[in-house]
């Protein structure tokens, strides 16, 4: 990780990796369940990738960052908007996932159901 190349294709891809609440690292402390980057056939970083449930918690804060306001501050409205991404983005696939949201939101389980169920029936 030592060329101006290199160096460039490693701060384009940090964006990503921040986004998704992964770990760079080099290439040679890589684990078999990290994905190595290629840039011009040499192997230049690592990419640690969070466990599911670290995933969603960086979500939740990366939304609440965006936002400006902790999730549980939003209207009904905006936290149903919150849900809708969430599920879009198959948070409610992980386990105790909508739990994790709905404290994160200040509502309860029923209530994530609900504003799931009626995105369903609309």
């Amino acid at each position: 990780m030592t060329g101006a190349g290199e160096d460039a294709f490693i701060a384009a891809v940090k964006p990503l990796v921040d986004a998704m609440g992964g770990e760079m690292l080099p290439p040679d402390e890589a684990g078999t369940d990290d994905v190595v980057l290629s840039w011009e056939g040499a192997a230049v970083v690592a990419v640690r990738l969070p466990q599911l449930g670290d995933s969603l918690d960086h979500i939740l804060a990366a939304l609440e960052r965006r936002r400006g306001v902790p999730l549980a501050d939003l209207d009904r409205r905006a936290k149903q908007e919150v849900v809708r991404g969430l599920e879009a983005r198959g948070a409610f696939a992980v386990r105790h996932g909508v739990e994790t949201v709905a404290s994160a939101l200040g509502v309860s389980r029923f209530t994530v159901y609900n504003y799931l169920n009626r995105d369903k029936g609309a």
